[in-house]
């Protein structure tokens, strides 16, 4: 094989290299990742059936080229979230789900303590350009109404100031025709942590908010 030929071929093989590799980089997947407490983590279910897993397994029914971080921590309050979440946004992180704030009822903590938290995080995020999925959560009304309708507004009002997407409830689809009762049947025995069912019926509603957020990220 003479020179001429050698070198052809050498310069093709690095070409074809590099179309090898622009081909890797542009079929890399989203990083997404799920900030949250017990909810999140999948307490009580086995691994498979946990909310990141089912999500992930939804994603991918749905083509969409997403990896998800599972960054659930069991009775983690929103104190919790933002003292970790500097370590969670790791630089292959493009995308975010912050769905905290379940314990921080539990504990009765004032919602202006909870608010100052979230905005942490939300801060945090846009420091490193990684867009968010702000997941809300209502109060009960045995705290008040003062207190409900604080804790209750915090979600849409941070998610509108930091330009975050927005879904109301982490629960909202476990309601039939906007019944809270009807909740209880897809619930674990302690009443707090969804069932495998359960799950499947949140992860279908927050599903499209996900893909939502995933969409944004590669605008």
């Amino acid at each position: 094989m003479g020179y001429g030929v050698k070198q052809k071929l050498h310069k093709g093989l690095i070409s074809g290299a590099f179309i090898c590799c622009g081909i890797a980089a542009m079929a890399e997947p989203v990083v997404i990742a799920a900030l949250g407490d017990s909810l999140t983590q999948g307490y009580g279910l086995p691994e498979q059936d946990g909310f990141v897993p089912q999500l992930q397994r939804w994603l991918q029914e749905e083509g969409a080229e997403v990896r998800l971080i599972n960054a659930g921590v069991s009775g983690d309050t929103t104190a919790g979230g933002a003292a970790r979440v500097v370590w969670t946004l790791t630089p292959e992180v493009d995308g975010m789900i912050v769905a905290l704030g379940g314990n921080d009822l539990l504990r009765g903590i004032d919602p202006s303590v909870s608010r100052s938290n979230l905005e942490a995080i939300l801060r945090a995020a846009e420091t490193a350009d990684v867009e968010v999925l702000m997941v809300g959560m209502q109060a009960p009304g045995n705290y008040g109404a003062d207190y409900k309708q604080s804790f209750d507004a915090m979600y849409p009002e941070l998610a509108e100031q930091y330009d975050s997407l927005y879904a109301e409830s982490f629960f909202d689809g476990l309601t039939t025709e906007g019944d809270p009762a009807a909740a209880r049947q897809f619930m674990q025995s302690d009443g707090i942590h969804p069932s495998a069912q359960g799950v499947a019926l949140i992860v279908d509603t927050l599903g499209p908010f996900v893909l939502a957020l995933a969409e944004r990220i590669g605008e």
